[in-house]
C-alpha cells in the first residue's frame, strides 16, 4: 500500500512539472509586438487639455482631417484618424515626467508609430521669447536630475560631494572640450546637476546622455513650414517669433523663479522649460523613433514682474503652437508622397 502511494504521489509531481514546463512560453513570445505596416503613423501628442483641445478644434475645422475610432486603454484615449491621408493617432502623456514617460511607451507598444510630434505650452527662459511665441527646440535636456549635498562647514561655500560625482564631473568636464552642446555645469546651491543614465538595443550598459537630439529631417521639415505657412498671429493681430534650434529643458517642476531661470541660461543656453518633452524625447530614442517637439510660450518662468499668467495664455499658446503643427504635418505628407 505504501508503495503504490509514493508511486501515485510521484506520478503526480511528474504530471504537475510537465504542465508547468508545457505552459512556459517560449522565448520568442516575449516583448513588443511587430507591427507589419507598410505606412506607419505619425503621434500627435500634447500632455493636458488646453494642448489637446486645441489640436482637436484645428482637425475639427479640416474637411481632410478625420477622427475615425477613439479608443481608452489603461485610461489614456487614444484618437486614431487621418490628416490629409497620413494615418495619425493622437494622445495626451498626462503632465510631467513620469506620465510622460510611461504614456509614451505605451503608445509605441500599442500602435504602429513612425514619428512621434509634440506640441504643448513651455516657459520662456529666452528673454527674447512673449507668451504666444514659438520655440522647436534642436536638443532637449533634463534639467533636474540632481544631488543634493551638504555644505563643507571647513569651507565657505563649498559642498561635501560623494565620490562618484566627483567623477562624474571630470567626466563631464572632459566632454565640454569635445561636445559645443555640453552642458556648462555648475551647481544652484546645495544642487548639483548630474545626467540620465541610458540603455538601448545594442548597448553593452547604460551610457550617460546630456541630451537628446531631435530627428534632423523633422527640423529641416519645420523650417519648410515656417516658410510656407500663413505668419502667426496673436488674437490682438501682433505677429508670434518662431525659433527653431537650440536647447529646451524638461523638469519635474513648474518653474516660476527668475534665479533658476537664469541658471538654466547659463548651464544649458535653454529657450524654454516644461515638464514633458526630454522624457519623450528618451523614449523615442530608446525606440529608434522619430521625433520633434513644438512648444508655445505661456509664461516667463519666473521672469515676469508679480504673479506668473500661464494660465491666461495656455489656451492661447496652444493655438498659435498648432497652427505650426498643422504645417509641418502637410509638410510630412508631402515627404510622404515623394518616391
Amino acid at each position: 500500500m505504501q508503495k503504490a502511494l509514493r508511486f501515485i504521489m510521484l506520478l503526480s509531481a511528474c504530471i504537475v512539472t510537465y504542465h508547468a514546463f508545457a505552459q512556459t512560453p517560449k522565448p520568442d513570445s516575449y516583448g513588443p509586438k511587430t507591427f507589419l505596416v507598410e505606412n506607419r503613423w505619425t503621434a500627435i501628442v500634447a500632455a493636458y487639455a488646453p494642448e489637446i483641445n486645441a489640436i482637436d478644434q484645428a482637425f475639427a475645422k479640416l474637411s481632410e482631417a478625420k477622427i475615425e475610432q477613439t479608443l481608452t486603454i489603461k485610461g489614456v484615449k487614444y484618437q486614431l484618424g487621418h490628416y490629409k491621408g497620413e494615418p495619425v493617432v493622437i494622445f495626451t502623456t498626462g503632465v510631467s515626467v513620469p506620465n510622460a514617460a510611461m504614456t509614451m511607451q505605451m503608445a509605441l507598444d500599442y500602435f504602429p508609430i513612425e514619428r512621434v510630434v509634440m506640441m504643448g505650452i513651455a516657459g520662456a527662459v529666452n528673454p527674447e521669447f512673449h507668451p504666444g511665441d514659438i520655440a522647436v527646440p534642436e536638443r532637449w535636456y533634463f534639467h533636474d536630475e540632481s544631488v543634493y549635498v551638504n555644505s563643507d562647514p571647513q569651507a565657505e561655500g563649498k559642498f561635501i560631494l560623494p565620490d562618484y560625482y566627483e567623477a562624474a564631473l571630470a567626466s563631464y568636464k572632459q566632454r565640454q572640450t569635445q561636445d559645443p552642446h555640453a552642458p556648462a555645469y555648475e551647481n544652484y546651491g546645495f544642487i548639483h546637476p548630474e545626467e540620465m543614465a541610458v540603455v538601448k538595443d545594442g548597448w553593452d550598459s547604460p551610457q550617460q546622455m546630456p541630451y537628446f537630439t531631435a530627428t534632423p529631417q523633422l527640423i529641416a521639415l519645420a523650417h519648410q513650414a515656417v516658410n510656407t505657412i500663413d505668419p502667426i498671429k496673436m488674437p490682438s493681430g501682433h505677429p508670434i517669433n518662431i525659433k527653431i534650434g537650440g536647447n529646451g529643458v524638461t523638469g519635474s517642476v513648474f518653474l516660476d523663479n527668475a534665479q533658476y531661470r537664469q541658471w538654466l541660461q547659463r548651464v544649458y543656453k535653454a529657450q524654454v522649460t516644461e515638464m514633458e518633452s526630454a522624457a519623450v524625447a528618451q523614449v523615442c530614442f530608446v525606440n529608434d523613433v522619430d521625433w520633434l517637439v513644438i512648444r508655445s510660450i505661456s509664461d516667463l518662468a519666473g521672469g515676469q514682474q508679480g504673479k506668473n499668467v500661464e494660465n491666461v495664455f495656455d489656451g492661447i499658446a496652444s493655438g498659435t503652437g498648432t497652427k505650426l503643427l498643422l504645417g509641418i504635418l502637410d509638410q510630412i505628407v508631402l515627404a510622404e508622397a515623394k518616391p
